[in-house]
């Protein structure tokens, strides 16, 4: 068996693609051979630059994924730009803090915000996937949730622990349910990563505070977590469907 891992000819859409995690993700998805969609909210001149460096016909898709229509819609457009997906990474997300003495109003806000985006939308997107794949023998989803999903958060994320727990519930159904059509599931749970998504965390709570509990001596770079998504997306690890992969540099030991 060859275990070099060639993405030729695969078809990749990766949400949030435009930074951080997604922006790794995609660069390693096409150095394997892989065509990636680029999804982006409202940076477009990131995702653009990304789309050409990447080659391979790679190409750009808006979408507010707040919105649960713009995410069916996102599925769909990649369909039909690219005329398959054979891989989903649905790794766009938003970690919004709210205290629990904020206004109600305010809470619910980021609840719902957070619910949306990091919950509603991934379930919508594999709908539309597992729709798709059915119809082609297959394909693989890959969804990147957080450690949090399991040892918690602080109180003020609370929504964002909750989003991602439920995301692991919402991957594993999937892979028990529908292994024999082909389709396999898989979650990749990063601990704490140096993204801009993570930098006004870092600023509340100060940097130490984020990697005082690393088993590592350096905190973890997006560029530590791609190599793992190109292998799940190889076909080289279907027989994991429904397992959850830690990349926490040993801050939570299950």
């Amino acid at each position: 068996m060859a275990y070099t891992i060639d993405l030729t000819g695969r078809h990749v859409l990766v949400t949030g693609a435009s930074r951080g995690i997604g922006r790794a993700a995609a660069q390693a998805l096409a150095q394997a051979g892989a065509t990636v969609g680029v999804h982006f909210h409202r940076n477009e001149a990131a995702a653009r630059d990304l789309a050409a460096s990447l080659g391979h016909g790679a190409q750009v898709f808006q979408a507010d994924l707040a919105d649960a229509s713009a995410a069916e819609r996102l599925f769909a457009e990649a369909v039909e730009a690219f005329g398959r997906v054979d891989v989903l990474v649905n790794n766009a997300g938003i970690a919004e803090g709210a205290a629990m003495g904020a206004d109600t109003v305010e809470w619910l806000d980021v609840w719902e915000r957070t619910m949306a985006v990091n919950l509603r939308a991934v379930g919508v997107l594999c709908r539309s996937a597992v729709r798709h794949f059915a119809e082609r023998g297959g394909g693989r989803i890959i969804n990147v949730a957080s450690r949090a999903a399991f040892r918690g958060d602080t109180p003020a994320y609370l929504a964002y622990a909750a989003s991602k727990g439920g995301m692991v519930a919402l991957t594993r159904s999937l892979a028990r349910g529908l292994g024999k059509q082909g389709i396999v599931a898989f979650t990749v749970a990063p601990g704490f990563t140096r993204t801009d998504m993570a930098q006004p965390f870092i600023e509340q709570y100060g940097e130490s505070y984020a990697t005082s509990d690393l088993a590592l001596s350096r905190m973890t770079e997006p560029d530590d977590i791609a190599p793992t998504i190109v292998f799940l997306a190889s076909g080289q690890m279907d027989h994991a469907t429904g397992c959850t992969i830690d990349l926490n540099a040993g801050s939570y030991v299950r």
